[in-house]
């Protein structure tokens, strides 16, 4: 059998295990979020001065020595070899999200108050996440990219660092279940070190978001439980925890715990946002869509191999980037103090540096608790459980 037929065939299976995760490994249900109008005009404008006041985190909320510096968006993977993680513990916020359709996923890390002295493991770049890190005016930081991406940070969309050409990113020694692409690391001496010899700014300028109190312990509920049926097993769930206010964080039935400090990964904001995905194949017609054509970043040699038959190698989140997407809002799902919230979430998708926002029902933004804000990004097939508390 021919190379590009096994390619093929492989990632078939892996979109019919991805389908399979989601009607058989999970007890999750589709969830009907409250829709607000499709062109978003119940939407209250996001916040245009800054959201917060004091010597916090723009992301957080959390009062930090560093508030004010500018965030660096890592790259990470979400392979069971790769894990535990250096850094997730330490993260102002994090992206998780799909990579292929109906299949892995792969995460963004985001430092602000803390870059830990380790991050890691780290992976290549993805087209979806370049404006997600443009809007937190943050340096996008990986390990090699996509042959989307690649055309794109050539174009400096973004300011980057790229672990695969430069000497700033050192690897672990390879142990136990890590393959070799798991080992690539970045640390916070060479991050800064690298800002400096680009010529980077330092400070930051993303115009925040905005935060509200916690609720009282004796007015917190007690547990609950979010399940996120991304595919097995990279499948996700958190247990709310009263005491701290927190979703200790699951990965396919496993505590999610920081190679760093052993700590447990409990976000204080857990957001779910529904977006649309799909593989870019050489067959669809975007030109048709209103949008430009993807193809035109690859060179006309090399698309066969990215397109594996008709199957497409990579795929395209429809969350609001200026190149690709024909939608910039969709349903979403805020969890924080214990209790379950219904909105959207939108990014305006004619400038690439707009703010990722979330709204709730009545069109206000959303005001989250101080602490780490986690995005989980899920497909409109995926299953979505909330188990209330008492």
């Amino acid at each position: 059998m021919q190379t590009k037929q096994k390619v093929v065939i492989l990632l078939v299976a892996l979109a019919i295990v991805g389908l399979g995760g989601y009607f058989f490994n999970t007890s999750g249900e589709k969830r009907q979020a409250i829709r607000l109008d499709n062109d978003t005009k119940s939407m209250n404008s996001p916040e245009e001065s800054t959201a917060n006041q004091g010597d916090v985190s723009p992301i957080s909320g959390v009062a930090c020595e560093h508030w004010n510096r500018r965030p660096v968006a890592v790259m990470q993977p979400a392979d069971p070899s790769a894990r535990p993680a250096a850094g997730f513990s330490s993260a102002d916020m994090v992206f998780e999200m799909p990579v292929f359709t109906n299949s892995n996923t792969r995460l963004m890390g985001v430092y602000l108050c803390d870059i830990p002295d380790d991050i890691g493991s780290m992976r290549s770049a993805r087209h979806d996440y370049l404006p997600l890190a443009k809007g937190l005016d943050a340096v996008f930081i990986h390990w090699g990219y996509s042959k989307f991406a690649e055309t794109l940070l050539e174009r400096k969309v973004v300011e980057n660092i790229n672990c695969l050409t430069t000497s700033f990113c050192p690897r672990w020694a390879q142990t136990g279940k890590m393959k070799y692409e798991d080992t690539g690391r970045i640390t916070r001496e060479n991050i800064l070190q690298a800002m400096e010899k680009y010529q980077y700014r330092t400070t930051n300028n993303f115009v925040g978001y905005p935060h509200q109190n916690e609720l009282s312990l004796e007015s917190r509920p007690t547990g609950g439980r979010i399940r996120l049926a991304y595919p097995n097993p990279y499948d996700v769930s958190y247990d709310y925890d009263k005491a701290t206010n927190t979703y200790l964080r699951t990965w396919d039935d496993g505590a999610d715990m920081d190679k760093n400090n052993n700590a447990r990964v409990a976000p204080k904001n857990i957001v779910v946002a529904i977006v649309e995905s799909e593989q870019v194949k050489l067959a669809t017609d975007y030109k048709a869509r209103g949008v430009q054509d993807p193809w035109e970043l690859v060179p006309e040699h090399d698309r066969a191999g990215l397109d594996y038959g008709g199957v497409g190698r990579y795929n395209n989140l429809e969350m609001g980037d200026p190149w690709f997407d024909t939608k910039d809002t969709g349903d979403a799902f805020f969890y924080m103090n214990g209790q379950e919230m219904k909105g959207v979430w939108k990014k305006d998708k004619s400038k690439l540096e707009s703010k990722l926002t979330f709204y709730q029902a009545d069109g206000s933004e959303v005001k989250f608790v101080p602490g780490q804000i986690w995005v989980n990004v899920v497909e409109p097939s995926y299953g979505i459980k909330w188990e209330p508390g008492s």
